[in-house]
C-alpha cells in the first residue's frame, strides 16, 4: 500500500531531477533563474517591473514568466518594462513545477537571456517545496505582513537564498519593527541576507538584479542551513 508521504517524496524527487537538468541547461547557455515567492499583495509585481526596466537599461538581457490562477493582469504590468514577458495560468494549482516550467521555455525564451524572473503563484506554502531550476531563490515579504512571517512559513523563508522586504516606505506608517523581522529571519534561514526595497521611492531597485547576475557569474548563492539539513535526510 503506497502512503500518500511516500507518494509525495516520489513527485517531488521527479521534480528535482527535471530542475537539475534545467539548471544545467540554462548554466549552458549563460542564463539563469531567478524564483520569486511571496504572499499575495507584497508587492512583488511592481518590484519586479522596476527591475526588469532597470535591468534593460543597463542592456542586461531579462525575460520574466509569471504565474496566476487567473487572468494576465500581471503580465501586462511587466510587459511595460519592454521585457520578454509570459503568463502562465495553472487552472487551480496552486504553485509551479519544473516540468511545467520547462514546456513554457520551449520555443519561447529569447536565446539570449541572461536572467530569467520566475513570478510563482501568490502564497508561500506549496512553491516552497518545488525548485524550478533556479539559481536563486527569493523570498518577499512586506512590512504589512508583520515580523513574524519568518517563524509562520520557516520552510519558504529558510530555503530562500534572499530575502527581501518591500514597502519600505510605509514601514513606520504600519509599525513596522525591522530588527524582529531580522531577528526571526535570521531564526529559520542563518546569515540569509535581508534586502530593503520600495517600488515607490525606488530604493534597492536595482539590488536584486545585481544580486541575480553575481550568482549566475558563478559567485556562489547563501547556502541555507535547512537545505544542507534536507539534502541529508
Amino acid at each position: 500500500m503506497c502512503r500518500a508521504d511516500d507518494l509525495r517524496k516520489a513527485v517531488l524527487s521527479r521534480n528535482d531531477e527535471c530542475a537539475a537538468e534545467l539548471r544545467a541547461e540554462l548554466t549552458a547557455r549563460g542564463a539563469a533563474v531567478v524564483n520569486l515567492l511571496s504572499s499575495p499583495g507584497s508587492g512583488k509585481t511592481a518590484l519586479l517591473q522596476l527591475e526588469l526596466t532597470a535591468a534593460r537599461l543597463r542592456r542586461v538581457s531579462v525575460a520574466a514568466l509569471t504565474a496566476d490562477l487567473a487572468t494576465e493582469n500581471d503580465a501586462v504590468r511587466l510587459a511595460r518594462s519592454g521585457a520578454p514577458v509570459k503568463q502562465v495560468l495553472t487552472d487551480g494549482l496552486c504553485h509551479l513545477e519544473a516540468r511545467m516550467l520547462r514546456g513554457h521555455l520551449d520555443g519561447w525564451l529569447p536565446s539570449d537571456t541572461r536572467l530569467l524572473f520566475v513570478e510563482n503563484v501568490g502564497n508561500l506554502v506549496c512553491p516552497a517545496s518545488y525548485d524550478l531550476g533556479e539559481s536563486l531563490r527569493v523570498v518577499l515579504a512586506s512590512v504589512t505582513e508583520g515580523e513574524d512571517k519568518p517563524l509562520k512559513y520557516p520552510t519558504a523563508f529558510g530555503l530562500a537564498h534572499l530575502v527581501v522586504v518591500t514597502k519600505t516606505d510605509i514601514a513606520q506608517a504600519v509599525g513596522f519593527d525591522e530588527a524582529a523581522f531580522r531577528a526571526n529571519v535570521e531564526q529559520v534561514n542563518p546569515g540569509v541576507e535581508v534586502l530593503l526595497t520600495s517600488a515607490r521611492t525606488e530604493q534597492g531597485v536595482g539590488s536584486l538584479t545585481d544580486r541575480a547576475l553575481a550568482v549566475r557569474d558563478g559567485n556562489p548563492a547563501h547556502q541555507p542551513v535547512m537545505a544542507a539539513s534536507q539534502s541529508r535526510s
